[in-house]
């Protein structure tokens, strides 16, 4: 079946960097759109970035300058790279594909990322 895996999470300081990943598998990757999301205890889930099929991308007001969100099709795999970090990216991150025509939305598991101050 479809797998959707982050990883990468963990405990940073606050003005630290940690990069997650997204790695799938049972997907076309290349015709999918590749999402970052998160949510904090208590907070709806929300949209971090996200990228295209064909690599454009779109980012969270709240993150622009700060993550970069990247695609390697050949290794069916997302990125989203986190630098300056604050206490309040303090979230489980989840990554999304969706597919960019016909059907196919899937989800994984999430990852923890704790900035301390």
């Amino acid at each position: 079946q479809v797998q959707v895996v982050e990883s990468g999470g963990g405990l940073v300081q606050s003005g630290g960097s940690l990069r997650l990943s997204c790695a799938t598998s049972k997907i076309i990757f290349s015709i999918y759109d590749m999402g970052w999301y998160r949510q904090a205890p208590g907070k709806q889930r929300e949209m971090v970035a996200n990228i295209t099929y064909g690599g454009s991308t779109n980012y969270a007001d709240f993150v622009k300058g700060r993550f970069t969100i990247s695609r390697d099709n050949a290794k069916n795999t997302a990125y989203l790279l986190m630098n300056s970090l604050r206490p309040e990216d303090t979230a489980v991150y989840y990554c999304n594909a969706v597919r960019a025509w016909g059907t196919g939305n899937f989800w994984g598991q999430g990852t923890q990322v704790t900035v301390s101050s």
